[in-house]
């Protein structure tokens, strides 16, 4: 596999063969992943259509929903437990093993079992993200057509991220912050080659998306002002609390997955517990679960009060890293944006009552929260940056969300915080078996 026939021409023969493969990658990538979005929405409307149903049937059907989805949670858990262990989780921290070289490419089965199980888990509604889904699966994509293509083992680990990029292109509508969280987060590095390969698969998988869904921007936003010096101390108040928030959702998340590794509750019965507790929440409040983007999209029109969201924070921080601890396919990516902007518009609301004629919009807030909550839990600022703006076509506020990343992160570095990724990532390699003498199945 090291010295395949493609690899033996001249340079630039090689080169155009490598980019040729990321663009395959991207495309079939964009593809997965855009039809794992589009089924997710659908199930997204039919479990609000079971809720309504449900209520029609007083006990007897709120008794099915939340069985339904009990059920749908233990078959999605024991999929991966049986079927395919490092199909478990978000997956990004999987693949950045994998880019790393601390852990293997993996299994082709992967990519149907993190598909179908993610639909099982996020269907019924666990407060999860499709990001690392989408991510993995753009992955695994690579790792076939590398096989195919009879690439070398570096090309391949190259490509992983390629997909990688493609996939979070695909989830988020934003193939720019696909290309740079790959390179800032899961290379660390802007090499000639890997930022090329990176940047085609992402395209290719954003235009390939496009076919599936021909929509725009992920959220809409309020109609931001200028910001203001005034509006510093507010800001500051939005990076602090999530620079806090940050850490302590990352040790949250940690905390949780260390109880499910040393638990002896059987996986089955774990994962039913939580769907029933998800089950319950979505009967009584249906727009409190799934992966968040309802609650994203009114905190960045600044609707709600203070009061309103300090419970959705409270209630979503938690049922996150509940869900997270199932052990299902499902990523936090998304949820984080949601805990971010949430904290964002609590801040904002505050600022109104307390100080109206010094107070920034508290969409705007929502939008810097957003990005700061993210920064201080990943430590990826420019990704963060390119993301909310990506997401939201705005970019009123880009001096005050550079400010407020960098204040988070500083947070985050005084507090000793372990960015998120790197401690799934080094969780993931201490689970795997090592890539040294592995191959490609």
């Amino acid at each position: 596999m090291d010295d395949p026939h493609p690899q033996t021409g001249p340079d630039g023969a090689r080169l155009l063969w490598f980019c040729a493969a990321a663009v395959i990658v991207g495309g079939v990538t964009g593809l997965v992943a855009s039809s794992f979005r589009l089924v997710l929405d659908h199930l997204g409307t039919w479990r609000t259509d079971f809720v309504g149903w449900s209520h029609g049937h007083s006990a007897w059907g709120c008794a099915a929903f939340v069985l339904s989805c009990a059920a749908a949670t233990a078959a999605a858990a024991l999929l991966v437990h049986r079927a395919e262990p490092h199909a478990e989780g978000s997956g990004i921290p999987r693949v950045e093993a994998v880019v790393e070289g601390r852990a293997a490419p993996g299994r082709l089965r992967i990519l149907p079992v993190k598909y179908v199980g993610g639909l099982l888990a996020m269907g019924p509604g666990l407060a999860l993200g499709r990001e690392g889904p989408s991510v993995q699966m753009g992955g695994i994509v690579a790792v076939a057509v590398s096989r195919v293509m009879r690439l070398s083992s570096e090309d391949l680990r190259i490509l992983v991220a390629g997909g990688a990029a493609a996939g979070l292109a695909t989830a988020f509508d934003a193939p720019i912050a696909g290309g740079v969280f790959v390179l800032e987060e899961l290379l660390k590095r802007f090499d000639l080659r890997t930022t090329l390969a990176t940047l085609l698969a992402s395209g290719s998988g954003f235009l390939a998306a496009r076919l599936v869904i021909p929509n725009g921007t992920v959220f809409s936003v309020a109609s931001l002002e200028q910001p203001r010096a005034v509006h510093t101390p507010t800001v500051v108040v939005v990076a602090l609390t999530c620079g806090v928030l940050g850490v302590a959702f990352n040790a949250a998340v940690m905390a949780g997955l260390h109880w499910a590794d040393h638990s002896r509750i059987p996986v089955s019965v774990r994962a039913v517990a939580i769907g029933a507790a998800v089950g319950v929440i979505a009967w009584i409040a249906p727009s409190m679960v799934g992966g968040g983007d309802n609650l994203t999209q009114e905190a960045l029109l600044g609707h709600g009060a203070v009061i309103t969201a300090c419970g959705v924070l409270a209630l979503r921080f938690a049922l996150t890293v509940a869900s997270y601890a199932a052990t299902t396919p499902g990523g936090i990516f998304a949820p984080m944006l949601t805990l971010g902007a949430e904290t964002g518009l609590i801040v904002g609301l505050a600022a109104t009552h307390l100080a109206p004629d010094h107070a920034p919009q508290a969409a705007g807030m929502a939008l810097v929260g957003m990005v700061a909550f993210f920064t201080a839990s990943v430590r990826a600022p420019v990704t963060g940056l390119v993301l909310g703006t990506e997401m939201t076509g705005s970019t009123v506020l880009l001096p005050p969300m550079l400010g407020a990343c960098a204040i988070a992160m500083l947070v985050a570095m005084l507090l000793r915080s372990t960015p998120i990724y790197d401690a799934l990532t080094a969780r993931a390699a201490n689970r795997a078996p090592s890539s040294a003498g592995t191959t490609v199945d």
